[in-house]
């Protein structure tokens, strides 16, 4: 009877999370999908802290995503994304295969997501809920990598994450290939802790959706799977039966991928044909994305970097493996993405695959903090200081507009036209926010765009005793990069007012 006493005392102490469990000496009746029972489910959620402060989190997230997601106007990638959802689905992918730099996963669930309204909250819908499913994934991936205490610190960065916020609010991909890598990480995490065939293909399933989503979550796949055969083979001693776990989720890669890995060769070629004209270059690309991932502030920046070291070196305590696999993901991530940044556009969003490495490294970072104080509070006060953190952002970001306010500027221009008068986009590609709100056969003016000193001349030219006014963003510098529109703007045309950095002039 002591032997057994005994054996229980070792099992308690080898627990991972021991040292600071909020459940006390409670243990989850649920230990497989065939512990999911009513029953069951009632008693965790009655007993288990984890599991209800993870609900509060998903609630408050669900929330915080759904809260005003029509307040925003679209803008031009958004109205983008609509005109591309109108397509038929063949349309879409011959759109993608014929040049576009989106894959068409997220534009063909948008192309579905019309048939219930074309306004801003169905737009969203999707970025929304998935931004929400995310929450719980963080959960189980920070508990892969460490404990249970780490997943529930990961959540909660999302959860309040101004980053994922903003994106989670957006008619675009961004939110869609951050849950699919999610759980693509999540799987092989679990893939290589059990080395089960099933969450190997799990792995490559999901990681084929993401690509699908968007190219850029090549750099992280391809990271994986090239450390886990160079892992493998090091093992192994190069014997190739052991590299058949990994062989399962790159051929079920690669056959979900097909024709897209034809398309996605010859895209990249004209991708970084020329120099790009938008986008952060060099170390500007690692140092907006990090700020931006800590929630637009430096000062949270280097608050949050500190435990993402602090974090690391606690994981590598804990596994060097996936200490191993968390800094080839952070290092490749921005050492391509460096290198990238001069061949092609590249900015933070496109990375936003790499926020459940980040977060989960950052929630590692616990352990340490509660060495020092060795009080199960530091789980607390770790969550209290993020909701903290990130309450300036919130408040802003719900009481002003974060994007450009076409809605608000077809108005203006509404009430400031006449009958016959020329409405000028420059560059032409605004005018597809532009008219998602306005109509110039309702208004009764004539619209054209301009992407050159020469249309701008060309369109005035023809005015007669009309006004033209013209609309600028500053994607003009991008269309224009010799800045020649500007110049005839400085020269010819009479500011007369600005919504959200949308600038209005005058040519009478």
């Amino acid at each position: 009877m002591a032997k057994k006493r005994d054996d229980r005392v070792k099992e308690k102490k080898i627990r991972p999370d021991q040292e600071c469990n909020l459940d006390g000496d409670y243990l989850s009746p649920i230990r497989s999908f065939r512990d999911l029972t009513f029953e069951n489910i009632k008693i965790v959620i009655s007993h288990s802290r984890y599991v209800q402060i993870l609900i509060s989190l998903t609630s408050i997230g669900f929330f915080l995503r759904f809260y005003n997601l029509g307040f925003n106007s679209l803008w031009l990638d958004e109205a983008a994304t609509f005109n591309f959802a109108k397509l038929s689905i063949i349309d879409i992918w011959n759109l993608t295969s014929g040049g576009e730099y989106n894959p068409p996963l997220f534009h063909w669930v948008e192309h579905f997501m019309l048939f219930f309204g074309t306004n801003e909250i169905i737009l969203r819908f999707i970025p929304a809920l998935l931004g929400i499913l995310t929450i719980p994934l963080f959960y189980l991936i920070g508990k892969e990598t460490l404990d249970r205490n780490a997943g529930i610190l990961a959540a909660a960065l999302l959860t309040f994450s101004p980053f994922h916020l903003f994106y989670s609010q957006e008619a675009r991909a961004y939110s869609m290939v951050l849950f699919f890598m999610s759980l693509a990480l999540l799987f092989y995490l679990i893939a290589f802790r059990t080395n089960a065939k099933k969450f190997w293909a799990l792995f490559g399933i999901f990681s084929a959706l993401a690509f699908w989503t968007h190219f850029y979550s090549a750099i992280i796949i391809g990271t994986i799977i090239l450390f886990t055969i160079l892992m493998k083979a090091k093992k192994s001693g190069g014997n190739v039966s052991d590299l058949k776990p990994i062989l399962i989720s790159l051929i079920a890669f690669i056959c979900l991928c097909l024709p897209l890995l034809i398309v996605t060769v010859r895209l990249f070629f004209v991708r970084t044909s020329s120099s790009p004209t938008y986008g952060i270059q060099g170390i500007g690309i690692i140092t907006e994305s990090i700020q931006q991932f800590f929630g637009y502030n430096i000062y949270s920046a280097i608050i949050f970097s500190i435990l993402l070291l602090l974090g690391l070196i606690q994981i590598l305590k804990s596994d060097k493996t996936k200490f191993c696999l968390f800094l080839a993901i952070i290092i490749m991530t921005f050492l391509v993405s460096w290198g990238l940044s001069y061949k092609m556009p590249m900015l933070p969003r496109y990375l936003i695959f790499m926020l459940p490495i980040i977060y989960s490294a950052v929630a590692a970072a616990y352990r340490p903090i509660y060495t020092l104080f060795n009080n199960h509070s530091v789980i607390y006060i770790f969550i209290a200081a993020i909701i903290l953190i990130a309450t300036p952002y919130m408040i802003t970001y719900y009481s002003s507009f974060s994007k450009e306010d076409w809605r608000g500027l077809s108005k203006s221009i509404e009430s400031m036209t006449k009958d016959g008068d020329i409405v000028v986009l420059a560059p032409g590609y605004i005018s597809q926010p532009f008219d998602y709100y306005y109509s110039n056969t309702t208004d009764k003016t004539i619209e054209f765009g301009a992407n050159t000193k020469n249309d701008l001349e060309n369109i005035s030219s023809v005015k007669g005793n009309s006004s033209v006014f013209i609309i600028v963003t500053s994607d003009i510098y991008a269309a224009d990069p010799g800045g020649g529109s500007l110049e005839y703007l400085n020269g010819n045309a009479t500011f007369v007012g600005q919504t959200t950095g949308i600038n209005v002039f005058v040519v009478k």
